[in-house]
C-alpha cells in the first residue's frame, strides 16, 4: 500500500513537472512570437520552418542585446537627425539610390547614437534593433537591401517609408522625443 502510494506521487509530480516544461517551452514560443512578431516569421522561414532553430536565435538574441538601454537624444541632436531624414526623402526625387544611401547611413548613425552596437556589421545591429523595435526593424533592412541591388524605384520607395517607421521610433526614444518626433517628422515628403 506504502509503495502504492509513492508510485502514485511519483507519477504525479513527473506528470507536473512535464505539464509544467511543456507549458514553458510553449509560452516562450508564444512570447518570442508576441515580442518579435513579424521579424519572428522571418526567421522561422530562413530556417526553413524549424520553430526550435528559429526560437534558439531569437533567444540568443535576447540574451545579447535585451540589456541595451537606449540613450536620450538632446533636442539638438533630435532636430539634427530629422533635418537629415527630411533631406534624404527629398533627395528621393532627384536620385532614389543616393536618398537609400543616407537613409541607411542614417540609421546606422542614430542607432549607434541610441546605444545599439557600433561598427560595420550590419546583421549584429540589425539583431540588436530587433530585440528592442522588432515590428519596425524590416523597413531598414529592406533600405539597405534595395541600394544594394536591382531594385525599381517603387520598391525603392516603398523601401523608404518602411524605415521611416524605425526612424521615427529611434527618434522619439519615449517621453518627449515621441512628442518631438509627431511635431517635427516629416511624414510625406518626396516619398509618399
Amino acid at each position: 500500500m506504502t509503495t502504492a502510494i509513492i508510485i502514485i506521487a511519483v507519477v504525479a509530480v513527473a506528470a507536473i513537472a512535464a505539464f509544467l516544461l511543456l507549458r514553458g517551452r510553449l509560452t516562450g514560443g508564444r512570447g518570442l512570437r508576441s515580442r518579435f512578431g513579424p521579424e519572428y516569421d522571418r526567421v522561422v522561414a530562413r530556417h526553413g520552418g524549424d520553430t526550435e532553430a528559429a526560437e534558439r536565435e531569437l533567444g540568443d538574441r535576447v540574451k545579447r542585446h535585451g540589456a541595451i538601454e537606449e540613450r536620450p537624444l538632446t533636442e539638438e541632436a533630435r532636430a539634427r537627425y530629422a533635418a537629415r531624414w527630411a533631406g534624404a526623402q527629398e533627395l528621393f526625387v532627384e536620385s532614389p539610390e543616393r536618398s537609400l544611401a543616407e537613409a541607411d547611413a542614417l540609421l546606422a548613425d542614430l542607432s549607434r547614437e541610441r546605444g545599439f552596437p557600433d561598427g560595420d556589421d550590419f546583421e549584429d545591429r540589425t539583431d540588436a534593433l530587433s530585440v528592442h523595435h522588432a515590428a519596425h526593424v524590416d523597413g531598414y533592412r529592406r533600405v539597405h537591401g534595395a541600394r544594394r541591388g536591382d531594385a525599381g524605384t517603387e520598391e525603392m520607395r516603398e523601401a523608404l517609408v518602411e524605415a521611416r517607421k524605425l526612424f521615427g521610433a529611434l527618434l522619439a526614444g519615449g517621453g518627449s522625443g515621441r512628442q518631438y518626433a509627431d511635431r517635427h517628422l516629416v511624414k510625406g515628403r518626396g516619398t509618399s
